[in-house]
């Protein structure tokens, strides 16, 4: 491995796990949450900004890095940590979710994917060892193989085809790593079929990678076999690396996770639906656009020490995004993303403690119904 990975706790109730992993940019406490900073900026904040709600680790894209500012600039000031200013632990995609998102706008064969630039329309070949490289020039902690992702609803030979490529994606991506002290995660894929999970992982974790991430979750799956496929998958990696969860979710996706095992986790649920007026709070979700919060004179959680909830009310926030003002978006991402960070605080606390399988219990039945299905709390089989 290229950097140590420690597990100190075990929940006798749950496969619930606190560790740690060290980089050369700091410790990572696990369970963690990654805010997403796309294009190296997470969306209307500052790194201090960052630092006050809590983010340890910041996720960047390696495609729209790729296209805009590109890998010289990168090399020439020495990587991302300078170029945005954030002193903590990075990871980058590897842009295998573009290759399945931006499905008009490319061609995948076997070398990798051939993209038509959103920025000046020129195209681009994505391989394995291009994404590998552009990751090296970003300098980003943690880098991602370059992956083959398809929508949950695909038959067992499209998504057994897509696994298969991965995987021999996955082995150019680690030929290509070169002396760098960044690790390199795998990522399994199989979709929804038990079968193909279990094949991938056992191919992955028969090479040296230094963390392995569950992929191809979250695109088009229910609630159901998205849970059931994390808990099975999440028991299928190694015990002495990371097990990252991508593009998941909401909080109630990140307790059963956790449940399952896993210790990382991204989205960009916290401030996408910042800047549409939503707000995760400890009773569920807040919705500022609403007529109800027009005259009200609470915080957005009572519970919440965030500096938008000791300062600021659902009102003047509901005024703010009817008057198109971005203070409110702002405001209200501080305010998801240390939600975010203090739900893994808490994770932490209780995993130590060795009452975590109460605490998500107890969790999940204060958020609002319409957001999770609690049937597989306290689960250990």
């Amino acid at each position: 491995m290229r950097f140590p990975f420690h597990v100190s706790a075990l929940d006798p109730g749950s496969r619930a796990r606190r560790g740690a992993l060290d980089t050369p940019h700091g410790r990572i406490e696990t369970p963690v949450f990654m805010a997403v900073g796309t294009r190296a900026s997470v969306t209307g904040l500052t790194p201090a900004e960052l630092h006050e709600v809590g983010a340890e680790v910041v996720l960047g894209n390696t495609y729209h890095l790729m296209l805009r500012p590109g890998p010289d600039l990168f090399r020439r000031v020495g990587g991302i940590h300078r170029f945005m200013g954030w002193n903590g632990p990075m990871l980058t995609d590897s842009g295998g979710y573009q290759i399945f998102s931006l499905s008009a706008d490319r061609v995948i064969s076997e070398r990798g994917a051939r993209f038509r630039s959103y920025t000046n329309q020129q195209f681009h070949m994505l391989s394995p060892e291009a994404s590998i490289a552009m990751q090296e020039a970003i300098g980003a902690d943690i880098m991602m193989v370059l992956d083959v992702c398809v929508d949950a609803r695909s038959d067992e030979a499209t998504t057994r085809a897509a696994m298969q490529r991965t995987h021999r994606w996955a082995l150019r991506s680690l030929a290509a790593r070169t002396g760098t002290p960044q690790a390199l995660f795998a990522i399994m894929q199989g979709g929804i079929f038990p079968g193909l999970r279990r094949e991938s992982a056992a191919f992955l974790t028969d090479h040296p990678f230094d963390g392995f991430a569950i992929g191809g979750l979250a695109v088009g799956d229910t609630r159901a076999e998205r849970e059931d496929i994390t808990h099975m998958a999440a028991d299928l990696l190694p015990a002495d690396r990371p097990r990252y969860l991508m593009g998941v979710g909401t909080p109630p996706d990140l307790l059963h996770a956790i449940l399952a095992g896993v210790d990382m986790f991204d989205c960009i649920l916290p401030t996408s639906l910042a800047w549409q007026g939503t707000a995760f709070t400890s009773t569920g979700r807040v919705k500022l656009m609403r007529a109800s919060t027009r005259d009200d004179d609470r915080p957005l959680d009572a519970a919440c020490a965030c500096s938008t909830c000791k300062l600021y009310t659902r009102a003047y926030l509901h005024h703010l995004f009817r008057c198109g003002e971005p203070l409110g978006p702002r405001l209200v991402s501080l305010h998801n993303l240390h939600h975010y960070h203090a739900l893994m605080a808490e994770a932490r606390a209780a995993i130590a403690a060795g009452r975590f399988a109460t605490y998500a219990r107890d969790k999940l039945e204060a958020i609002d119904r319409y957001e999770h299905s609690d049937r597989r709390i306290g689960a250990t089989a």
